[in-house]
């Protein structure tokens, strides 16, 4: 897949050295579920992304500027539910490149994938309510916040609250009728 200034190309295990490079730094992790200090750690993700696509649950691609073939971060979906027809998206940029549009800019084309390649109906988003930035940026592409999860997970022995956001097929469609 393609937009103006991006290819996103499917994860694959030549990928690792990428996925470690985001996934070890602290300030993109901060919010997640993983983080690995070394590339064999590394594995497991990768892991993890062959799993989705094999089970039928999701896929994830790397993110690529085009000028440099530089590798940006990743993004996708998992938890398919094809009964449903939902599923959840997920991305991380490398830290340098927080705040230089790309989420603006990919997050359509994978609106795009997962209403129409995928037969989705519903996207979610899952975001640790601390996580002004990210939710920030959900909002902007029009995600709408549903709820807050009050103390629905525990990180680093803490208790932390999820906010969830989602956008329909007919949001989109909606949006993109102009």
């Amino acid at each position: 897949m393609e937009t103006e200034n991006y290819t996103l190309k499917e994860i694959e295990a030549s990928d690792i050295e990428n996925i470690h490079k985001g996934l070890s730094n602290p300030d993109v992790t901060r919010f997640y579920d993983v983080h690995f200090s070394t590339l064999e750690e590394t594995e497991e993700q990768m892991e993890w992304y062959r799993n989705l696509k094999k089970e039928g649950a999701g896929i994830w691609w790397g993110i690529y500027d085009k000028q440099n073939n530089q590798f940006c971060g990743a993004g996708g979906f998992n938890g398919l539910d094809k009964q449903h027809k939902k599923a959840e998206i997920g991305l991380w940029l490398i830290k340098e490149l927080w705040g230089k549009g790309i989420l603006k800019e990919i997050m359509p084309k994978l609106f795009e994938h997962g209403f129409t390649a995928l037969n989705l109906n519903r996207i979610e988003g899952f975001v640790v309510s601390e996580n002004t930035r990210c939710k920030s940026a959900l909002e902007k592409i029009n995600f709408r916040y549903e709820g807050t999860m009050r103390e629905c997970e525990i990180k680093n022995g803490e208790k932390i609250n999820v906010d969830f956001y989602s956008i329909l097929k007919s949001e989109w469609q909606q949006q993109n009728s102009f």
